[in-house]
């Protein structure tokens, strides 16, 4: 981190916790008997981890609230989360653009109804500016611990580049933030490049070579079709097929832009159609599964008109209801497969012999490279390991039976401490850009009722999050994902799903409108007095 510029008397004062202040260094040696200045640890009112869309998004609500006393804590030197780290080739997203983009922050110039990464990216790049969001940001600051410290009633932020002290924690960390890599015997000795689809080395030529892709979801169907033209051989290794619809993707023309720009009203009409057309799939996937039976007909009838080989299309056919696992979207994947380079292996790999890869079904296969599309690091976050609460019980530990939390949020045990993207809070068929607005109302009304009650901290009941939990996975039974018959990454290892919500944006939407302290504990410190757990309705006393 470069060094801040030496400031004059006249120079106005830095917003209280934005820079991390050193004890100023003494005249003169101190005398051996001199103790050292005590450390000075800046304090903020918040640290939020991340700068993704939650983030980013932490920072944009923070500001409106009239909170301007936080720091943002990236890891990397640059803010966009996943749409920074996935760069690999075709990345896109597959939700339509104006309806993966802020409420707050709508683009008329976006250059397709489905855009690309870099697209995306630039548009995060664009939010932080326009909403002055770089006095806050704080790059090379991987967070390293986060600890309560119930004595003072805050929480202790470590990081790479500094320690914080803070009233309150926002992790926006995300999901999708660290990949997900099969320890395979002889992975170690294989003499070829190997990266995961997140980390792509854009150094390294693909041009010419025998490349392996492992895994068939999302980055997988769009790296495939990218690639196949310019490789060798093709050898891709699939456990399980997925269901692939058509991709209905264009460019946007230069008049529409235009008239989203001259008459905003314009573009949000638009973000509520695709919001509405949305909102009534999702009954489908929540309550009646088996109203997806035409949409599966659909992807049937993509398989056989993208693939004539009739053993092949065998192999691509999934044996589980559609929607069961994520639905990928792509009208190039299948002909990509079908291509005399490229060659399907339905079976997973099983381990690594020098430059021979074997599968499952013992079959051997010559690559120079191998690209991992094997998914995140989902329901066992690493950054639960990094997170210690009441007590010194990690977050880890408290998560060891399966992630949950009280409305996806807030977890008992670790006061103020809020989650953007938290358990049980991932969509199937909609945009996440909704369920992190939702995420970030709840936030501010709960730093806005603390300032109005007086108290310290929040932290659910028992009860509270018990109660929510059990009604959330009651109701997560008859989903598709549930009864659709596959192994998906929305569950973890008990089966368990905790990264669904099984319902609509509308009704997470409302659930998330307000904090109800009937569901809360308020912790507080009165001046010189221990910390204490007391009833809200107390506390508005």
């Amino acid at each position: 981190m470069a060094a801040s510029p030496k400031r004059t008397s006249q120079d106005p004062a830095p917003e209280r916790g934005l820079v991390p202040e050193q004890a100023p260094a003494p005249e003169q040696a101190p005398a051996p008997e001199q103790a050292p200045a005590p450390e000075r640890i800046p304090h903020v009112r918040v640290a939020v981890v991340g700068s993704g869309f939650g983030g980013l998004g932490a920072g944009v609500r923070l500001r409106r609230a009239g909170i301007t006393d936080f720091v943002i804590l990236e890891r990397a030197s640059a803010v966009g989360g996943t749409w920074r780290d996935n760069s690999y080739p075709g990345c896109a997203c597959d939700v339509p653009s104006h309806l993966y983009s802020f409420s707050f922050a709508p683009n008329p110039d976006w250059p397709r109804s489905f855009s690309f990464q870099p697209d995306i990216r630039a548009y995060l790049e664009r939010v932080a500016d326009t909403f002055g969001l770089r006095p806050h940001l704080r790059f090379d600051a991987e967070v390293l611990e986060l600890r309560w410290e119930q004595e003072r009633n805050r929480w202790r932020v470590t990081t790479a580049a500094g320690t914080w002290t803070a009233d309150a924690v926002v992790s926006a960390a995300g999901p999708l933030a660290d990949p997900q890599i099969p320890d395979l015997p002889g992975l170690a000795e294989f003499p070829g490049k190997v990266f995961h689809s997140s980390r792509w080395d854009h150094d390294f030529d693909l041009t010419g070579k025998r490349v392996a892709i492992v895994g068939t979801g999302a980055s997988a169907a769009q790296i495939i079709p990218a690639i196949q033209p310019k490789v060798g051989k093709l050898t891709v290794f699939q456990r399980t097929p997925a269901w692939v619809l058509p991709r209905n993707d264009r460019e946007i023309s230069a008049a529409e832009k235009w008239l989203h720009a001259a008459l905003p009203p314009t573009g949000k009409l638009r973000r509520g159609v695709l919001f509405a057309l949305r909102e009534l799939q999702v009954d489908a996937f929540v309550r009646r599964p088996g109203a997806l039976k035409l949409v599966q007909q659909l992807a049937v009838r993509n398989i056989h008109q993208g693939v004539k080989d009739p053993e092949l299309r065998a192999k691509l056919t999934p044996d589980y209801r559609i929607g069961c696992k994520r639905i990928l979207l792509s009208n190039t994947y299948y002909p990509a497969l079908a291509a005399p380079n490229a060659e399907v292996v339905s079976s997973g790999l099983r381990e690594f012999r020098g430059s021979t890869l074997v599968a499952a079904d013992g079959s051997e296969h010559e690559v120079d490279a191998v690209v991992f599309g094997t998914g995140f690091h989902v329901t066992d976050m690493p950054i639960a390991q990094r997170v210690f609460g009441v007590d010194g019980v990690s977050l880890a530990d408290e998560w060891k039976d399966g992630m949950e939390a009280l409305r996806g949020s807030t977890v008992r045990g670790f006061p103020n401490l809020f989650f953007v993207i938290g358990p049980n809070t991932g969509l199937g068929n909609s945009s996440m850009i909704l369920m992190i607005e939702s995420q970030l109302n709840y936030l501010i009304d709960a730093l806005t009722t603390l300032d109005r009650i007086g108290g310290g901290a929040l932290q659910p009941t028992a009860r509270a999050q018990r109660q929510w939990n059990l009604e959330l996975q009651h109701k997560m039974d008859r989903t598709v994902w549930s009864t659709g018959g596959c192994v998906s990454w929305y569950l973890d290892g008990s089966g368990k799903n905790t990264v669904l919500w099984p319902g609509s944006t509308s009704s997470f939407r409302r659930a998330t409108r307000r904090i109800d302290l009937a569901e809360y504990e308020v912790v507080r410190r009165p001046a010189g007095a221990p910390v204490t757990v007391t009833n809200p309705q107390e506390a508005l006393a």
